[in-house]
């Protein structure tokens, strides 16, 4: 019996009989992880696919390695490892149909087990601690465009550990990602999670809540404004100075709204003094703040656009960079604390969703015009 007749008539009918496609908000599935490192001239290198994920309520929680029944028990063992420490799964199997061979990715105990838990069973196993929140959280299917959007295993871990943080009550996150890797699609999931649960500050799904979308240049807010067209139109608001002067007050009436540090720290009272557009609103408004390339200041104790972020001082703040920690960014690092995930250049490249560069020094004669 090869591998794929030990999967249909072994292997399948078992995850079955144990719930998996079958309990509501589970799913099984051949997943492609990455699609291997762009080597050139149309190749690339190996792509990483995993023959099972065990996925219940948006949470990846284990990875399965099928061989053909003939092939020792623990033979895909080292490659559902691999893939369970790329997926963040807590639990990695090895499985010729015949016997199961499971490791915990967590306490690193692995043995032999006699059938597969069923999805509550291994919720249960991962979560120990209930939270309502990441209840709640896990109940809102990621918005993906009517299947014309797929979330990379990387953007997965981002959301899920950000949501986990929030859940937790934590009020400063960081999320530190290679440029070219997504990050506004990534802070869409996290605010649609948040929206469609109602959560808010007050840790009561009383109302939806309003959140901020905070960057340095007017093209990152308007990429943004797009990013975020699954929200109803009038729930998005773009805050712009000449709009501002035209209504004679900031935009309140919305749900989520877009700007740059510029915009809100500009403003005058009726004297013509400087009073920044963003004292408008309430230490309180925003429940949530995103605050895109961080590292370009905001978090720096010397800016002024650290003032925004104090004056928001309630709301929970969650910082992107691509900019992993150096003596240049320190700030960052310390107002926000350590990355809850970090995905760097050099992951991207070996994955395939970067493009490998070389860097060259060219010297050119442009000084002897000057």
């Amino acid at each position: 019996m090869n591998e794929a007749e030990t999967r249909a008539e072994l292997i399948d009918p078992a995850l079955r009989e144990a719930g998996w496609g079958v309990v509501a908000d589970s799913r099984v599935r051949r997943e492609t992880i990455c699609p291997g490192r762009i080597e050139g001239a149309g190749r690339r290198g190996t792509a990483e696919i995993a023959d099972y994920v065990l996925t219940f309520r948006n949470h990846k929680l284990a990875v399965i390695e099928a061989k053909a029944r003939d092939k020792g028990v623990t033979e895909g063992m080292a490659q559902a490892k691999a893939y369970a420490a790329k997926l963040q799964a807590r639990f990695a199997y090895s499985t010729n149909g015949v016997g199961v061979y499971r490791a915990d990715m967590e306490t690193g105990k692995e043995g032999p087990v006699e059938r597969y838990p069923t999805p509550d069973e291994l919720w249960a196993e991962v979560f120990k601690t209930p939270n309502e929140w990441r209840d709640r959280f896990a109940a809102v299917p990621f918005e993906e465009r009517g299947g014309t959007w797929q979330t990379r295993y990387y953007q997965h871990n981002a959301i899920e550990n950000a949501l986990e943080a929030i859940a937790a009550g934590k009020q400063r996150i960081l999320l530190t990602l290679a440029t070219g890797t997504g990050k506004t699609a990534i802070a869409f999931q996290i605010a649609w999670a948040l929206f469609q649960s109602r959560w808010n500050l007050s840790r009561e799904p009383t109302r939806r809540p309003r959140i901020l979308f905070l960057a340095d240049r007017n093209i990152l807010a308007d990429q943004a404004y797009n990013a975020f067209s699954a929200f109803a139109e009038d729930a998005l608001a773009r805050i712009k100075p000449d709009e501002i002067r035209k209504k004679g007050r900031v935009p309140k009436n919305a749900s989520v709204f877009f700007t740059i540090f510029q915009t809100f720290m500009s403003g005058t009272d009726k004297d013509g003094n400087p009073q920044p557009y963003f004292g408008e609103y309430s230490p309180d408004f925003f429940d949530f703040i995103v605050i895109d390339e961080c590292h370009r200041g905001g978090a720096n104790d010397e800016s002024n656009w650290r003032d925004i972020l104090n004056y928001f001082a309630p709301a929970v703040q969650l910082g992107l960079t691509a900019t992993p920690k150096r003596r240049d960014n320190v700030d960052t690092y310390a107002y926000f604390g350590d990355p809850v995930y970090t995905y760097s250049l050099k992951e991207g490249i070996n994955d395939g969703f970067l493009t490998p560069f070389k860097v060259k020094q060219i010297a050119t004669t442009l000084d002897d015009y000057l």
